[in-house]
């Protein structure tokens, strides 16, 4: 092969023919020596027409960048193309792989991406071509293509190949949760997923505080050879409340990284709590009536800040109740109260006030109060009647065995009165002396004994401190002392001695004579 010196710029003419100079910088072909600073290698020469320049031509030669080429994503990759010798007229294509039964990547015509252009436009031995931006799918082997003019262009001659690698970056980790959120006490699955790197090789690390966590399952796809990879990792964890304001991160270490990505979730963005609530004063209100009763309702520890509360009375929804303003909690959580003023009128006793809990027109929970009004005291009207009115059916047993009993206690006092009253009848006493003999032996009644005393007297004619009956001694005598009487026709004048046992003694004196409002009967037995 022949040197020329030349300088770059320069074109080289012969008569009417312009010569075309294909230089390529290599120094195989050279010595150190013979290569200056503006001395290049001259290989091949070819006129406008085609054919060869001279009769030294040689055949024609496709000349490629040796590989393989190692680049980064983003970067501009130029794959130099130079035909050197000799050939027969037709066009040159680039492809990417060894299947020319694939689309061309570029032509010497049309360009099939916008980012590919041609180095040289317009040259006849230089076919290099640039590709801007190149990405983990543009990695592969580039051939250049001789095709031979014809009906249908046939290959005529193909250069070697370029062997491209991208050294791809993985892109920032995303982390995916739930479709929606969940309620606390919940497990829930997260994934974190990362593609377009190259090498395959790739590190993912679970974190919450500070903590490492094992990965459910970590996978890389494709699973044969590729020039670019995505990985996928998941982790399962059980959310509460106190998850609210704590993050989870996903972490991915590769060769093409000086440090690792880092990716955050927040937990409070896949979890809901539901709120606890409370009711002030709870279960029972006490009033009086027309009294202005106030009712706090109390949500606490609910998320998000979503949940608004809501009154009933007796299960119809009421205005009456007021909000206050949403706070949050240090742990991240939120309460809200609502206050309700009612006028405690005698119609709304016992009536029940709800307060609920609404997020998203469903409700949470709900708590009730009860409202009971009493009247103030002298009104007979108490609030320990609401006993009897709340625990009714006990206290109608408890009112009809009282009244039984009255009944049953009345029956028996009125047959006590009735038989007294019957007995008080008779006007005279017989003094039974059949309990008198010893032995209950019948004898012959003694005419002299006295079996039995008159007690009706007539009213005396002037008062008399007593007045004595006496029988002689034989005889059983009864002394009645009397002391003066009312003038109602209604006085008891008489003594029942029916039953009485009769004592034979010795003459007692006389009983003296007790108040003048009292009446009495004396029987005394002389001894035979």
């Amino acid at each position: 092969m022949a040197l020329w010196e030349y300088r770059k710029g320069c074109h080289l003419e012969e008569g009417r023919e312009r010569l075309l100079l294909a230089a390529e910088e290599r120094t195989g072909n050279l010595q150190q020596d013979d290569v200056g600073p503006q001395t290049v290698v001259l290989s091949g020469v070819y006129t406008e027409k085609g054919g060869p320049a001279g009769a030294g031509a040689q055949d024609l030669v496709v000349l490629q960048t040796q590989g393989p080429l190692k680049l980064t994503a983003g970067d501009t990759l130029d794959l130099n193309c130079t035909l050197t010798g000799s050939g027969p007229p037709g066009g040159v294509r680039w492809f990417k792989g060894s299947d020319r039964s694939q689309p061309p990547v570029y032509t010497d015509k049309v360009a099939v991406q916008p980012r590919m252009t041609r180095v040289s436009p317009g040259s006849r031995v230089d076919y290099s071509i640039r590709i801007s931006n190149i990405q983990p799918e543009d990695a592969g082997t580039y051939y250049c293509v001789k095709y031979k003019a014809g009906i249908q262009e046939t290959e005529y001659k193909s250069g070697r190949g370029t062997e491209v690698s991208v050294i791809a970056i993985p892109s920032q980790p995303s982390i995916t949760g739930p479709p929606s959120r969940v309620d606390s006490g919940a497990s829930v699955t997260f994934t974190c997923s990362s593609d377009g790197f190259f090498p395959r090789d790739i590190t993912v690390t679970w974190l919450k505080e500070g903590r490492s966590l094992p990965p459910f399952r970590t996978v890389t796809l494709p699973l044969t050879e590729s020039t670019s990879y995505r990985v996928m990792s998941t982790v399962e964890l059980s959310l509460t409340e106190k998850d609210v304001k704590l993050e989870l991160i996903c972490q991915i270490q590769h060769s093409t990284l000086s440090g690792p990505l880092r990716q955050s979730f927040k937990l409070g963005d896949a979890l809901q709590v539901a709120p606890k609530m409370s009711m002030e004063p709870s279960h029972l209100v006490d009033a009086t009536v027309n009294q202005l009763v106030m009712i706090t309702c109390s949500a606490r520890g609910f998320y998000p800040n979503d949940t608004s509360l809501m009154w009933r009375e007796n299960g119809s929804e009421t205005d009456l109740g007021i909000s206050g303003p949403i706070t949050q909690e240090t742990d991240g959580t939120f309460s809200v109260k609502s206050f309700l003023e009612a006028n405690a009128t005698e119609p709304r006793n016992h009536s029940v006030f709800t307060c609920y809990a609404v997020r998203n027109s469903q409700t949470l929970d709900h708590v009730n109060v009860t409202l009971k009004i009493h009247r103030e005291k002298g009104h007979g009207y108490s609030a320990n009647t609401d006993f009897f009115t709340t625990h009714a059916p006990l206290s109608y047993i408890l009112v009809l065995i009282c009244v039984l009993i009255i009944v049953l206690v009345a029956a028996i006092l009125y047959f006590v009165w009735a038989k007294q009253r019957k007995g008080k009848g008779s006007t005279s006493v017989r003094l039974n002396e059949s309990e008198k003999i010893s032995g209950g032996t019948n004898q012959e009644p003694d005419p002299n004994n006295v079996t039995y005393a008159d007690l009706n007297f007539d009213k005396p004619p002037k008062k008399s401190p007593r007045q004595v009956v006496e029988v002689s001694q034989k005889s059983e005598y009864a002394s009645i002392q009397t002391a003066p009487l009312a003038t109602s026709e209604e006085n008891v004048t008489y003594a029942d001695l029916d039953m009485v046992h009769l004592s034979k003694a010795p003459k007692r004196p006389a009983p003296q004579p007790e108040e003048a409002s009292s009446e009495y009967a004396s029987v005394q037995v002389q001894n035979k």
